[in-house]
Parts: structure tokens; sequence; C-alpha cells
């Protein structure tokens, strides 16, 4: 089935979360009674040959005063130069990504490494297997590989580097990139010791240099990161133009750990990550927040 097909089966249950500076809306519904998620995303402006009376469809004035002027309007919307907005879909959906995409209360964590080993551990266990079969689905069965920009098989070092979804592939401004490891045994920033710098080093220099030849952009126009916690416990990393303009959290203290910080603290001390006390920002819908003591240091 198409995603026309499946978005016009789509029945609106109610809005999970509406962000005025994204520009983005999250709906929460059903698709042949299960859950289903749509996001919309306006799309960034994109005005090449075209004159400004051709652009602006229709107009009506708010206000003015004196040389001022404010009105809203609507655009020219043509396929695939000019859309009107990004439309990821999410078929079926499960309670984890209702709670991801919902509205929720956010609280500053500093996750000892003895919380880690007690309460973490066992959750990144629970969150594996079918979880993140859609992971190895992209690693190991070749799903969505019309869109790699870059696929490497070898199993210790190999990744696959991809458009992450929150990427239209059109404006080069919000490029996002998502690279995925091959190797099984990462699950996240705490993993890592000093017998990874090597294979970090490496794989952040063939991420830019890849990106650098397809996009003819600057190495130095990259911001490539990781996050804690991360959406799913399966090392990978984020590529995207500095320049970018609506990360929202994603880049945001709390959340991103630029790669080249994990490298030098890990050659500073090779079990950095094993004993540090890591702050962050977790939801109350996070899996973490429901767990009985987790956020007991915390209150």
């Amino acid at each position: 089935m198409s995603i026309s097909e499946l978005i016009g089966k789509f029945q609106f249950v109610r809005i999970l979360k509406s962000d005025s500076q994204t520009k983005t809306i999250s709906l929460l519904g059903s698709i042949d009674n299960e859950h289903a998620i749509i996001t919309l995303e306006k799309s960034h402006f994109q005005f090449e040959n075209h004159k400004v009376n051709e652009l602006i469809q229709d107009i009506s004035l708010i206000n003015n005063n004196d040389i001022y002027y404010w009105s809203i309007g609507s655009l020219l919307q043509q396929l695939p130069e000019l859309p009107g907005a990004k439309i990821n879909l999410i078929y079926p959906a499960t309670e984890t990504h209702i709670h991801k995409y919902d509205e929720q209360t956010y609280h500053y964590i500093r996750e000892t490494p003895a919380m880690y080993e007690k309460y973490v551990v066992p959750y990144i266990k629970s969150m594996k297997g079918d979880r993140i079969k859609w992971v190895y689905n992209i690693l190991f069965e070749g799903k969505e590989s019309e869109t790699f920009v870059y696929h490497d098989k070898d199993p210790s070092n190999g990744f696959v580097l991809l458009p992450d979804m929150k990427w239209d592939t059109i404006n080069l401004q919000t490029l996002y990139l998502c690279c995925i490891v091959n190797r099984l045994d990462i699950s996240s920033v705490r993993d890592l010791n000093e017998n990874h710098i090597e294979f970090l080093e490496s794989l952040q220099e063939k991420v830019k240099q890849i990106t650098v030849e397809k996009y003819n952009i600057g190495k130095n126009q990259l911001r490539i990161f990781i996050h804690y916690q991360p959406s799913y416990y399966h090392f990978h990393i984020h590529i995207v133009n500095v320049a970018h303009p609506g990360l929202g959290d994603g880049i945001a203290v709390g959340k991103a750990i630029l790669l080249d910080d994990v490298i030098d603290n890990l050659k500073l001390d090779g079990d950095y990550y094993k004993k540090k006390t890591i702050g962050y920002l977790l939801g109350e819908n996070h899996g973490l927040w429901k767990i009985e003591g987790y956020t007991v240091s915390n209150n």
C-alpha cells in the first residue's frame, strides 16, 4: 500500500505535539485499527527563478502602520521543487513511538555509573531484538538501500550512511545524515573505551570525506554528534550542516555530545564513560523515567 493510500485511511485521534519554532506538528490517529503517527513539517523556502507575484498566490492584510505592512498569505506549492511540507508516517506505531512524540515534562538527570549498571543496562537489554529490527533491516537486509549514500558491509568497521528521516533531501542547509555501524557490541556512549578510539576516528573521517564528495560541502561545515540517551540502542552518529536552523532539542546540551569530544575524552581516560556521571534531559514518557528508583536521587 502506498503512503498516499495509507494517509488517505488515517483517522485522526488527537494532536501529540505542535512546535511553533520548528513549524512541526505530530498527529496521533489510526489506520485499519492500528496506531499511526503523522508528522508534518513546513518546508524550507526555495526561491529560484520565481517572481514574487507568482510565488505569493493569495494575500490578506492583517494591519499596516506608516511604511510597515503585515499580512498572511498562501504560496505556490509544486513538487518536487516547492513542496508545502515534509510528511513522515509511522505505521503501525507502538506505544513507545506515541510516548516519544507526545508532549511531556522534562527533568535534568545526573546518571552515575552505579545507576547505569543497576537500571539502564537491564533497560537497554529490554529494548533490543524486535524493537530495533528496523535497524537490522537497513544494515543486513538492504531495506532503504535505494537511499544509501554509502554502504560498507565489513562486520567490524563497516557502516551505512543514509539521509535521516528529518531531512527532505532537497535543501542542503538542512542536510541531516545518519551513520549506523554494523558492529553489534556498542549500544551507547557508555560502552565506548580506549579500544574504540581508532575505530571512531576512522569512522568520522570516512563519513566526512563521503559527505564532502557527495554534497560539495566543507568538512568544517559538518557537525557530527551522538545522543545520550539515544533514540535506539545500536551505535549511530548524526551528521548535520552546521547552518541547520531547526534541530530543536536534538542538538541541545543534555542530549547531544560532539564525536570529537567523545574521542578526546577517551584519549584522556580510556574508561571515561564508565566512570563519568552523565547529565541529560529525560522526559516523563521515557521508559527509564518509569523505572522505580531510577530518578529517586535526582528529586
